[in-house]
């Protein structure tokens, strides 16, 4: 007797369960069934920001933003603290690419001073060459930056973005009013040979450069990009990114280096009929690719986030500049290294007398 009184209180001491439902576990909650019985009821997962550390809860509990829930879904766990780095395969890639661009770069300006006394050099400003080709160097170690650890110093990336760019297009609007004014200086008149002898075209590019500077300017003064943390991209990880700030600012800048670049390739399109001058045809294309390759970015760096949209970006300012650097010294460095007796007033003249007959 004693023993099964002894069993009874054991049995009487246990929580009574449900003759409907289990009781659900930690990482999900009982969801009522309608209808049914109040001990009927569902259990359902928490979602991928929710926890549930509790049997038979009915409650969620969401994860702060620097924590995400592990896979059982009863507590929660630090997210790590990432940026798109040279540590990535995509970031090596990147900077790999990058490398390689500002060699090839470097090796053309490097063509373009060793003969700087040669035909094809000086024609269509040299001066004008030499300010392409350092805005696109400068322009191929933007990567470096933007996959170093994130700083204060982000506001400079975004404003180096902006001004070398706009060097780099106004240079090339220059090119083209250049090849403009040598075709109408040919005709009787005076005023046209002074502006292509006193090189006002090149005025053109501290014009364009400081309407870009000042639009900076009115960005930093106002709303300058920050550092920021993206806490919902990824949820595993912390994402450190540089903050744009103010979005009008950003876009007024974007804007201003679309409506230039269109205007030269709107120029340079309607150059490139004009007679003996093949500067205009490859100043038309690499034009051409520039808008092809930023027409395409904006859809596409919006519908990207995290680490893909800091890559997404780099990839558009190495194309973009691949294109305005082959299409533009590509032909010219081919006479120089592999065709140098075109490179000569001799070759120039040949050529001009084989159209004129």
């Amino acid at each position: 007797n004693v023993q099964s009184n002894n069993q009874c209180i054991l049995v009487s001491l246990q929580t009574p369960q449900s003759v409907c439902s289990q009781s659900c576990g930690p990482g999900s909650r009982n969801i009522p069934e309608e209808g049914r019985p109040f001990c009927c009821f569902i259990c359902t997962i928490c979602l991928e920001t929710e926890t549930s550390n509790q049997t038979a809860s009915q409650d969620y509990q969401e994860c702060p933003a620097h924590e995400y829930p592990n896979s059982e879904r009863n507590h929660c766990l630090p997210k790590v603290v990432t940026f798109l780095s040279f540590e990535d395969s995509l970031g090596v890639t990147l900077a790999c690419i990058a490398l390689c661009f500002s060699v090839v770069t470097a090796a053309v300006l490097w063509v373009f001073v060793k003969h700087r006394d040669t035909p094809v050099v000086k024609a269509n400003n040299h001066a004008l060459s030499y300010m392409l080709l350092l805005s696109l160097l400068l322009a191929s170690s933007a990567p470096y930056s933007s996959l170093a650890v994130p700083t204060q110093l982000c506001l400079l990336q975004r404003i180096t973005f902006g001004v070398v760019f706009t060097v780099a297009v106004s240079t090339v609007l220059a090119k083209t009013i250049t090849v403009i004014l040598a075709l109408k200086a040919m005709k009787p008149g005076r005023t046209m040979r002074w502006l292509l002898v006193s090189g006002a075209s090149n005025s053109v590019v501290a014009i364009c450069s400081l309407i870009q500077v000042i639009i900076c300017g009115i960005w930093l003064g106002t709303s300058p990009p920050f550092i920021d943390i993206d806490t919902h991209s990824e949820p595993r990880h912390l994402i450190i990114e540089c903050n744009k700030g103010s979005v009008t600012a950003f876009y007024c800048i974007l804007g201003y280096l679309g409506s230039l670049a269109m205007g030269t390739f709107s120029l340079a399109s309607l150059a490139k009929n004009l007679p003996d001058f093949s500067e205009a045809k490859f100043l038309t294309f690499s034009m051409l690719v520039f808008c092809s390759v930023w027409v395409t970015f904006l859809p596409v760096y919006h519908s990207t986030k995290g680490k893909a949209m800091v890559a997404m970006e780099i990839f558009s300012i190495l194309t973009s500049s691949l294109g305005l650097l082959g299409c533009s010294f590509a032909p010219k460095c081919y006479i120089i290294l592999i065709k140098p007796d075109k490179n000569a007033l001799k070759g120039l003249r040949d050529k001009i007398d084989f159209r004129g007959k």
